[in-house]
């Protein structure tokens, strides 16, 4: 007859192994909750101080508005976010142009063509670039990248240029998309590769018709993820781009269909809305004066659109994510 009863050395080590995961599992959801409070204090902050200036300026002025001069000398403020607005969607949309296809391209060849070894060296010397401080790309843009652009392609640029920028927040978020893509590619099982061998495709076929089209869901998500870093960058378009609101030329096609030419803007100065916020917070201006909540409603944007850009990055790796 066998003692169905443990010893106590046994039930104590039981007690302790439930008391540590207990603790492990407390001290995740306080972390958890730690971050789930800290997005919700920062939101409840910018909407707070963002009604305030709500009260005082007409949302549709503020939305649909073309002047930004929140304290120009000679009086008459005023709060449009559209020059804003076009100023962000040119520096992001151009840095996408630069790092989406490098990283992309960088990502196909750490995964399926470098070796082990020269995939542990080119890897880590990538991600240096994520860590190298942002006003070292806006001096790097302003002293060597728009010189050379004056010298050879673009005689009349300005000094301070939103293409200068651009290209170096592109260059800064080529890391974000090809460490992210990469690690999406890595995770393919080697079964599909084989498969495609054995039918006779070749590496690039292999690479580019069956890796990237089952890694989707994770290229898609760094291209994203890295949008949204762009949107929120500071100190590389400050610095390079100027702080300079400006509407660019409306101009009208040949069937009365008004559109606006690229060149208008990436050639010259401007300003994105981080740099009116750091504009309006390096000023005299005091709490509970307009132009001081105006910086908070631009804070609002910006957090409504990266709330945006994050959930629609969820839904796609939810969407298109494959089980293996």
């Amino acid at each position: 007859m066998t003692d169905s009863t443990e010893s106590p050395d046994l039930t104590r080590q039981g007690g302790l192994t439930r008391l540590k995961e207990g603790t492990y599992g407390g001290l995740f959801a306080a972390c958890a909750a730690v971050t789930l409070l800290t997005t919700v204090a920062i939101f409840v902050t910018l909407l707070s101080d963002a009604v305030v200036f709500f009260q005082e300026i007409a949302v549709t002025e503020f939305l649909t508005g073309t002047n930004w001069s929140p304290n120009p000398a000679g009086g008459g403020q005023a709060f449009g976010i559209i020059p804003l607005f076009i100023g962000t969607v040119v520096v992001t949309v151009t840095a996408a142009f630069v790092a989406l296809p490098t990283g992309t391209l960088t990502a196909i060849y750490l995964s399926e063509y470098a070796s082990p070894n020269a995939r542990s060296i080119l890897k880590p010397l990538l991600e240096i670039l994520a860590g190298i401080p942002t006003v070292v790309y806006g001096y790097f843009a302003l002293v060597y990248v728009t010189p050379v652009l004056e010298a050879t392609l673009l005689p009349g640029i300005s000094t301070f240029n939103a293409l200068s920028a651009s290209i170096m927040v592109g260059i800064m978020t080529i890391p974000m998309v090809s460490s992210i893509s990469e690690d999406a590619m890595s995770a393919v099982p080697d079964e599909l590769r084989q498969a495609g061998y054995g039918l006779g495709a070749t590496k690039f076929e292999v690479s580019t018709g069956i890796v990237v089209p089952a890694s989707i869901s994770g290229i898609a998500s760094s291209y994203i993820l890295a949008v949204s870093r762009a949107i929120g960058e500071t100190m590389i378009v400050v610095v390079a781009m100027g702080a300079q609101a400006r509407m660019p030329t409306v101009k009208e096609a040949a069937f009365g269909v008004p559109y606006i030419n690229p060149a208008d803007v990436l050639l010259d100065s401007g300003m994105t809305i981080t740099v009116a916020m750091v504009q309006i917070a390096g000023g005299d201006l005091t709490g509970g004066t307009v132009p001081y909540d105006a910086m908070f409603a631009l804070g609002l944007a910006l957090f409504v659109v990266t709330l945006v850009m994050n959930v629609l990055s969820d839904f796609i790796a939810e969407r298109y994510r494959e089980e293996y």
